[in-house]
């Protein structure tokens, strides 16, 4: 088995996609700012799983980048919550993206949880 069989994986790829799509359409004056922002922790979501997963030579290693892949997921959800209170993303994207960051986050606790 290897990083893209993950649901985990599968899920951090494609909402680093649609961050990115998102932050694409951000005022140009955010661009360098918050919108280079979500889109770099998103990314890291799921480049820190697949990094785990190609270079760890034990679990321990793995652990230590997917903990690394957990603190960018809740970097994300901060991110979504300032860009919901400063009125630059719609509530329903905000609701769909949050609980979808939160089971990545719960999924990857798991994740981390069954390798220790």
């Amino acid at each position: 088995m290897t990083y893209k069989d993950l649901e985990v994986y599968k899920r951090s790829y494609r909402l680093a996609l649609e961050m990115h799509n998102f932050s694409l359409k951000l005022p140009k004056s955010l661009q360098f700012d918050i919108a280079d922002q979500i889109r770099r922790a998103s990314r890291s979501v799921a480049s820190n799983i697949a990094e785990g997963y190609a270079r760890a030579r034990s679990n321990k290693d793995k652990i230590n980048f997917l903990r690394m892949a957990l603190g960018s997921n809740e970097e994300m959800l901060f991110n979504l919550d300032f860009l919901k209170d400063s009125g630059l993303m719609e509530k329903s994207l905000y609701t769909r993206w949050s609980s979808e960051y939160t089971s990545n986050g719960k999924q990857l606790y798991r994740l981390i949880e069954s390798l220790k």
